[in-house]
């Protein structure tokens, strides 16, 4: 199959350009907003309209900051080192989940220490919001034909442009599929069927964490780093603690509750 030509930008006004990337970012932090609206008045959290927005910000802010610095520091510190104003140049791509997960975490901490509010109760809110923006940005990736997968003889491959006419997995589609839909489904039943703080939270590390060890085997590794260790990737390697730890954390967490 052929990558259908999309125009990543899906709309110019003169000068302007508006890109379907940016869009999903914009898309996530609406829906953000709007759902920790309603998730708050369900948990009976003392904020305000106006607490909300200062919790997407704090957020988005954390997403942003924290994903380039995780860039930069896990996938290509040595070209940074020897180009440092090229951290600035975010247009040029170069965004980590996991930078960005740590991130967020700092700045809900700060958060919710500012409002005198526990950092799981808060952060259990975001953790549902998070698969909603990992599969927009999927398929903003998908979109951009970028970290496509690796080659492939499957009937739904698809040959991207600037990849010598060869196959590969659309690995940004099976990413869309399980860190955004099937991610916030667990996430959600976990923060529904458990009264714990912090159940959530903790099943969105191990939930992702899995998901994406999984697809890295299915997605072509990044230019600069190949192989890390053996047949693990950087994103592998990154990942597989979140699983474990994860894991771990839940069944704290549920086996205390259930203890007291």
């Amino acid at each position: 199959m052929q990558f259908p030509q999309i125009d990543p930008v899906f709309l110019r006004i003169g000068p302007l350009q508006f890109r379907w990337y940016g869009l999903m970012y914009v898309l996530s932090f609406i829906f953000t907003y709007f759902f920790l609206r309603t998730e708050s008045r369900r948990k009976k959290l003392p904020l305000s309209t106006d607490d909300i927005s200062d919790l997407v910000f704090y957020g988005a802010m954390g997403v942003v900051l924290g994903g380039r610095l995780g860039y930069i520091l896990f996938y290509n510190l040595g070209f940074y080192l020897t180009h440092p104003l090229r951290v600035f140049a975010v247009w040029e791509g170069g965004m980590s989940f996991h930078g960005g997960m740590l991130g967020v975490c700092a700045a809900i901490f700060l958060y919710a220490r500012r409002k005198k509010l526990s950092f799981f109760s808060v952060m259990d809110m975001v953790a549902q919001c998070a698969p909603v923006g990992l599969g927009l940005g999927r398929i903003g990736n998908f979109i951009n034909a970028e970290l496509y997968g690796r080659q492939t003889d499957v009937p739904w491959g698809i040959v991207f442009p600037g990849t010598g006419g060869v196959a590969r997995h659309p690995s940004q589609l099976y990413e869309a599929f399980l860190e955004g839909i099937a991610l916030f489904v667990i996430v959600r039943l976990a923060a529904r069927k458990s009264n714990v703080d912090g159940i959530a939270s903790w099943s969105l590390i191990a939930g992702y964490g899995l998901f994406r060890f999984i697809v890295e085997f299915f997605r072509e590794p990044d230019a600069q780093l190949g192989m890390v260790v053996g047949i693990f990737s950087m994103g592998q390697l990154l990942s597989l603690p979140m699983f474990l730890l994860g894991s771990i954390m839940v069944y704290i967490f549920y086996k205390r509750h259930v203890m007291h």
